[in-house]
């Protein structure tokens, strides 16, 4: 099964915004934001989606990715 990737990381740099900066425009945690930011999340509100698209005026699509190939590291056997 594919996975979601988060490249919130790439659009913030894009944009020069640091987390800190982008945490007080939001209204998230810095600690949060840096879960997103390193793909440690399995869930995102919808109103933090906006609030972050709104932020770096940006789409969903430009933070969000579907990888068809990756596999979802909770899911992988050893």
């Amino acid at each position: 099964m594919g996975q979601i990737i988060l490249r919130l990381d790439r659009v913030m740099a894009d944009r020069k915004m640091s987390l800190k900066e982008l945490s007080e425009l939001v209204g998230v945690s810095n600690v949060n934001l840096s879960k997103m930011k390193t793909g440690k999340i399995s869930a995102i509100r919808f109103s933090t989606l906006v609030a972050i698209c709104e932020a770096l005026h940006c789409q969903p699509g430009d933070i969000l990715e579907y990888d068809p190939t990756a596999e979802d590291p909770e899911t992988v056997e050893n």
